[in-house]
């Protein structure tokens, strides 16, 4: 089967790493939409460095390894990376116009980062993600999560979130044409709060709250900026090497459609963006209601939980630490949704007493999980999704 891939920007570009690597697409067709620099040699230097992960090589195979691009062909737009043939397309940036069909591409990595809306018609001359279906697509997964302008619509029926690991048994393959892989943030707070849920159980869990200590992304800019017209978070304008920003996040909203018993109970998400490329850590905090105060809930139970879950039901996704890291250290770090920093993690219990006028103990934890927003985490397992997707349509 072959592999499709709009828009090669960070995510883009490492997702085509990660199948590189893989090796379980034949053939993978990248839509850059557009001519490149000076010559298609430029694309595949692009490709093959990259400022926050070093060189593809080297990603590849380790300190050993030797250059992995080769027999490029400006005219057919092709090249072979690591074996695998890659196909370059740069003539249009508009998803019913990218000719997948004649590509004998049935599934399309949607990557640019604008096509977020499930419900937009796709025949808009702007673009849509539906367009890549009317362009000979089967099923289009999204790398990030879903936009929807027109609130009265709501998520179509052909369209879900995904988060590989935690709910991929949601997916059905003759309904779903369109998955959203939501977002770095949801991913590794998805991988948080399911060993929680799965423990204590949704009506234990009272509330909680959760900042992102985040990295910088590619919308934000450089050097100060005039906002646009409309634009409410003009924070976002400000230099990023300078400046520690708040702003939002849709993690919580995104987490609902994952994980949709999390609705119960209420759940604050905010972002920090702080001056690094990569390498995020979410701050956890969550209010459980204990049994008793003659067993509270401790930090060694809450470490204990997730030890076990990483050994077991999400190992494929969840890391368990004792040792102390900094936001470098997850730079990289190979399927890692979530590292949970255990050292960190702390519980404090007090008496509530509530409207009855009866007394209850409340345990509040404190959870730190890492996670390189980029490849490590995010791209990993949207990789792995894709494939899983792809054996669906076998």
């Amino acid at each position: 089967m072959k592999l499709g891939i709009n828009g090669l920007g960070r995510i883009g570009k490492l997702t085509l790493w990660y199948h590189v690597g893989r090796k379980y697409f034949n053939e993978i067709v990248v839509n850059v939409g557009r001519e490149v620099g000076t010559s298609f040699s430029d694309i595949a230097n692009y490709i093959e460095k990259d400022s926050t992960y070093g060189w593809l090589p080297v990603y590849l195979y380790g300190y050993k390894s030797k250059r992995v691009i080769e027999n490029l062909n400006e005219k057919e737009g092709t090249m072979y990376i690591d074996g695998i043939k890659v196909k370059i397309l740069r003539k249009t940036r508009n998803p019913k116009e990218i000719d997948w069909r004649a590509e004998g591409v049935k599934l399309v990595v949607e990557c640019s980062g604008k096509f977020r809306d499930p419900n937009e018609d796709p025949e808009n001359p702007k673009g849509s993600v539906k367009g890549h279906l009317l362009a000979g697509a089967e099923k289009v997964i999204v790398s990030a999560p879903f936009k929807i302008k027109d609130k009265e619509k709501g998520m179509p029926e052909d369209a879900i979130t995904i988060v590989y690991g935690i709910n991929e048994d949601m997916y059905q393959s003759n309904k779903h044409n369109i998955i959203s892989a939501a977002s770095c943030t949801t991913t590794c707070l998805a991988y948080m709060m399911k060993p929680l849920l799965d423990y204590f159980g949704i009506e234990r869990i009272l509330s909680a709250s959760m900042v992102t200590v985040h990295a910088v992304t590619s919308s934000q800019v450089i050097l100060d900026r005039l906002p646009q017209e409309g634009k409410k978070d003009v924070r976002r304008m400000r230099s990023v090497f300078n400046n520690i920003i708040l702003t939002t996040t849709g993690a919580a909203e995104a987490l609902s459609l994952v994980i949709p018993e999390i609705r119960k109970i209420g759940f604050v998400a905010k972002s920090v963006r702080v001056p690094i490329t990569t390498g995020s850590l979410i701050i956890l905090n969550v209010n459980i209601q204990e049994e008793s105060l003659e067993n509270p809930i401790t930090a060694d139970l809450i470490n204990k939980i997730y030890e076990k879950a990483a050994a077991t039901k999400y190992k494929n996704g969840l890391i368990f630490t004792m040792e102390q890291n900094v936001s470098t250290d997850i730079i990289g770090y190979p399927q890692a949704a979530a590292v949970i920093e255990g050292s960190e993690t702390h519980t404090c219990t007090a008496l509530v007493k509530v409207d009855s006028g009866k007394v209850l103990p409340i345990t509040q934890i404190v959870i730190y999980g890492w996670y390189d927003n980029e490849l490590g985490s995010f791209s990993n397992l949207m990789g792995d999704l894709s494939v899983f997707i792809a054996e669906k349509m076998i």
